[in-house]
């Protein structure tokens, strides 16, 4: 498989995850796109997201897309992801990221479904304030939207 820097693999490519020459899934090649409505296109109608930011999980693309959307806005400026894993319907994701003057480190876990769509999404970030930061910017983008 190809590597370039920022984007080694150590892929056990998978039928349940569409991968690219490179083999970068259309989740990972459209969060470095920075395109946020392209990140949409790749959940499943019934996604489930989980995050340690908040206790229940968001359920259906149309309720994690306006999570996501919140998300862009804070997160994904200075989103980079450093390493990925494939495994099965699996895909681990490390990033860092910038938010302010902290700096994150966090994982993206996605499953997917039988038709390759992300069916699965939970994102961990470290450290505690950062968490922190990251969870009040997006709370602020989503009171805004309200607005």
């Amino acid at each position: 498989m190809p590597s370039i820097q920022g984007r080694e693999s150590r892929s056990a490519l998978s039928s349940r995850i569409p991968v690219d020459d490179w083999g970068l899934s259309p989740f990972r090649a459209a969060v470095e796109s920075k395109d946020v409505e392209r990140v949409i296109e790749t959940l499943a109608p019934d996604i489930v997201f989980r995050s340690p930011a908040v206790f229940s999980p968001y359920s259906g693309r149309e309720t994690v897309a306006t999570l996501l959307r919140a998300v862009d806005m804070v997160l994904a400026p200075n989103l980079v992801y450093q390493w990925q894993v494939q495994e099965d319907d699996r895909e681990v994701l490390c990033f860092t990221s910038r938010v302010g003057k902290r700096e994150i480190e966090g994982v993206d876990i996605l499953r997917y479904d039988d038709a390759g769509q992300v069916a699965e999404l939970v994102v961990m970030m470290r450290p505690l304030s950062g968490l922190r930061t990251v969870s009040d910017g997006v709370g602020a983008q989503l009171e805004a939207a309200r607005s």
